[in-house]
């Protein structure tokens, strides 16, 4: 038996961080012996498995997760980095990413960010260490600088979806964002709104500035037909965003229509209609950029703009595990760009 009194440190080192090293050093045996030894290989004696099986449970050693996909260098995980669950979008394209993953013989570590950057530059930093073989990304509604994740792309490939860098030279799957902005416009101008408001989400998001720059243009090929832009910004204070939506609803030369650029936008949208007794329709038509399966049983149905949320996940992975199989890829041919779809419903029926 070992004697773990004449071990030569005496508090060797902290529970949990015992390696395959260490345990070598105090027996006196290669690190490749003691790692055979491990895995009962029957290259080594019993009575020196017995000696380093009993060294390796008094010290609480516990092998490395990934210590076998390492010295092949890889880890058979992918991380994807996006700012929330809750949204159905992001819940539709991590179903999308983590079938591709699965098919793959790979894991998926979901990272959030919250929103929030500095959690977002947080996450990198700690990528940075290998444990990943890719990254999927969407970035947060503040990332406005990119020098963390240009460090890490240098690291392992980088896929982006949906809230895209514009910065980085890799694979990029977005949708028709602009197109889909002026089409969403264009239907309240035909509905017959004269004066059509936008809720904007973020400044340095490039979905948005898009989906704004398509509205903006549908106004423009409308200028006889419907007054000048209104673009409402949303913060982080939820009473301060439902506060500014009430004014612009109570205000003389209210929006008689409105684009909201993400789903969340939706909900207030119709508490401030029921609290000022505004109708939807009747009183205000509503299209919002949305994947939430629960707009058709909405008081009135919601008319929405919906991403192929589960096909861009998997567009992004796909072209992630390519990369990894081709080592000379260039990422940056393999961008795509997939169509949304304008589904009609009562938010924006004709006024009685």
């Amino acid at each position: 038996m070992v004697n773990l009194t004449k071990l030569t440190k005496p508090p060797l080192v902290k529970m949990g961080n015992i390696t395959i090293k260490m345990l070598a050093k105090e027996l006196n045996l290669s690190t490749a012996a003691v790692s055979k030894a491990l895995r009962d290989s029957h290259e080594i004696s019993e009575p020196t498995k017995k000696r380093v099986l009993e060294l390796a449970a008094a010290l609480n050693y516990v092998p490395h997760p990934y210590a076998g996909s390492l010295r092949e260098k890889k880890s058979n995980t992918i991380a994807v980095v996006i700012p929330e669950v809750a949204d159905s979008f992001f819940s539709l394209a991590l179903n999308g990413i983590e079938a591709v993953a699965i098919a793959n013989g790979y894991h998926a570590l979901i990272y959030l960010t919250h929103e929030r950057f500095e959690r977002e530059k947080t996450i990198l930093k700690d990528l940075e260490s290998g444990r990943v073989d890719g990254v999927i990304m969407s970035v947060t509604m503040k990332t406005d600088t990119f020098d963390h994740i240009k460090t890490l792309n240098k690291i392992v490939p980088m896929v982006f979806f949906d809230r895209v860098c514009e910065e980085i030279d890799t694979a990029k799957i977005t949708t028709n964002d602009e197109e889909c902005g002026y089409q969403a416009t264009q239907h309240l101008i035909d509905r017959g709104c004269k004066k059509i408001a936008i809720l904007s989400i973020s400044e340095s998001l490039s979905i948005n500035a898009k989906r704004i720059q398509g509205y903006q243009q549908a106004l423009l090929d409308n200028d006889s037909k419907c007054g000048a832009s209104c673009i409402i910004d949303y913060g982080e204070d939820p009473a301060e965003n439902f506060e500014q939506l009430r004014k612009v609803f109570q205000a003389a030369d209210r929006p008689d229509g409105i684009v909201a650029t993400v789903s969340k936008m939706t909900t207030d949208i119709y508490l401030v209609c029921m609290e000022l007794g505004l109708r939807i329709p009747e009183d205000l038509k509503v299209v919002s950029f949305s994947n939430d399966s629960n707009v058709a049983i909405l008081n009135p149905s919601l008319t929405t703009v919906t991403q192929p949320a589960f096909e861009m996940g998997e567009l992004a992975a796909g072209i992630l595990f390519k990369a990894l199989k081709k080592k000379y890829l260039v990422l940056s041919e393999e961008s795509t760009v997939v169509p949304s779809q304008l589904f009609v419903r009562n938010s924006t029926s004709a006024s009685v």
